[in-house]
């Protein structure tokens, strides 16, 4: 077996505490973890850019002071939408004017006769301004992938990752077919495998990758927890494996890791079942450790807000907020509180000293300091929007009814998508107030998180874009 082949999981879950013990601190370095200095830095984040999952900082909060509008539809305020080559559900990202989203095609899309050697991957490039296809990939699946079957990949298909860019090259990581860097005009620069491995479950994966900036280094940090246990990171310019740390307690772990920046240094940090890892994003080592969410799995990122790290728990209903830094356990002296918050996919959103969070057709807000819950909110269900006739009636996802997607937060307001094509705009304030609920007709369902750019919304359905603005 090569480097990037499957290690077997161990018969259990490791701790923290014992993965210090077994190395995961002395992670496993490719050539030098410094590289030269004089790097060439990456392209600085322009405001109306969202090149990331969940926008920059992975905060879901737009920085523009640019008027959102609040009632769109079918024949309102949209001002263009593209179909893609397949399905998926993975986010856009806008960046230097052009929109990049991928899908997948072949096969777990509900055609006749499917066959998984038909399965392909796609990268689309649209204008941002009109939509219109500047230029699109095609990618061969590297076999075999995990069955289209019930319950995991049927819930999100083959294209679940959400692309990065630096403003120079887009990165896209597609599971077992691995990491592929192309520049703005379609060129392959570098590729990259991860593994080929499947977790117990055989879900597929779906954390999305992002990007380390340092004066010695630029990387692309992925989350391989399916395919290698691992977590790899990349030299941005050539693709060259920096470090690979690898742990048998990521099994179980779809979360998009996040950076913290502290006075003296930078936390990588990573929720994982039962724990929140920070680690030396320049290393891989791990640098300290508190306890997480009791799930099983870990499905909603870590949100950053200034030095604290907050991570929602699934079903049961644990929230654990940490600052990061320290050494080691830092379960006594780093833990800011715990609270009875339940979430399950979509990740938290911080405002003004607030924290949203969205569940199963419900909007809360919490104190950010204390945890306390100081409003909650029920959103306009489907049947009393079709007795009230505000639009067409919704329709089930191509990956089921249970929403996915995170909600985003603009001009002071908070977008709440739904898997079924509606979209919540709220007061983003702790009495929550409903402004309006507006609806997309789309079978294929809204899984994706939306993307804000130059005041418009970018939408992503299971095989369409759609952008709403102002007309």
């Amino acid at each position: 077996m090569n480097a990037f082949s499957f290690r077997p999981r161990f018969a259990t879950v490791l701790s923290c505490r014992r993965l210090l013990t077994l190395g995961l601190a002395a992670a496993s370095c490719v050539g030098s973890a410094f590289a030269p200095l004089g790097v060439a830095p990456l392209r600085s984040a322009a405001a109306d850019d969202w090149n990331r999952f969940l926008g920059p900082g992975g905060g879901s909060v737009s920085q523009e002071s640019v008027e959102i509008v609040d009632r769109w539809g079918d024949s309102e305020n949209l001002l263009w939408k593209k179909k893609l080559p397949g399905l998926g559900v993975s986010s856009p990202i806008i960046v230097d004017g052009k929109v990049f989203v991928t899908s997948y095609s072949g096969y777990g899309t509900g055609g006749e006769d499917e066959s998984m050697d038909d399965l392909k991957r796609h990268l689309t490039c649209l204008d941002a301004q009109t939509g219109e296809e500047r230029w699109g990939k095609t990618i061969d699946a590297v076999l075999p992938e995990d069955p289209f079957s019930p319950p995991g990949v049927t819930s999100h298909g083959y294209a679940s990752h959400t692309p990065v860019s630096d403003g120079e090259f887009v990165f896209v990581f597609l599971g077992k077919t691995g990491v592929i860097a192309y520049d703005f005009e379609g060129n392959e620069k570098w590729r990259q495998s991860v593994g080929t491995g499947s977790g117990r479950a055989r879900w597929g994966s779906a954390a999305s990758p992002i990007l380390y900036q340092s004066d010695q280094m630029n990387l692309l940090i992925v989350t391989a927890a399916e395919e290698s246990e691992s977590l790899v990171a990349f030299d941005t310019k050539t693709g060259k494996q920096v470090w690979k740390s690898e742990a048998a307690s990521l099994s179980g772990t779809w979360s998009t890791p996040n950076l913290v920046k502290l006075d003296d240094r930078t936390d990588l940090v990573l929720t994982v079942p039962g724990e929140i890892w920070g680690m030396n994003p320049e290393t891989g080592k791990l640098r300290w450790y508190s306890r997480g969410s009791g799930d099983g799995t870990t499905s909603s990122s870590p949100l950053v807000v200034d030095d604290v790290v907050y991570a929602i728990g699934g079903r049961g209903g644990e929230t654990i907020a940490v600052r990061a830094g320290g050494k080691g356990d830092v379960n006594e002296s780093h833990i800011v509180w715990e609270a009875g918050i339940s979430g399950r996919f979509s990740t938290p959103i911080a405002y003004q000293g607030h924290l949203y969070v969205y569940t199963d057709g419900r909007i809360s807000a919490y104190d950010l300091q204390t945890g306390e819950r100081v409003g909650q909110s029920r959103l306009p269900s489907s049947d009393s929007d079709r007795r009230s006739g505000s639009g067409a009636s919704p329709q089930r996802g191509r990956f089921g009814n249970i929403d996915y997607s995170t909600p985003v937060i603009a001009d002071g307001k908070l977008i709440v998508p739904t898997n079924k094509g509606q979209f919540h705009v709220i007061t983003a304030t702790p009495e929550l107030d409903v402004i309006a609920t507006n609806q997309l007709t789309d079978d294929t369902g809204f899984a994706s998180s939306p993307a804000v750019s130059e005041g418009r919304l970018y939408l992503r359905s299971g095989g369409t874009v759609y952008c709403v603005g102002k007309q």
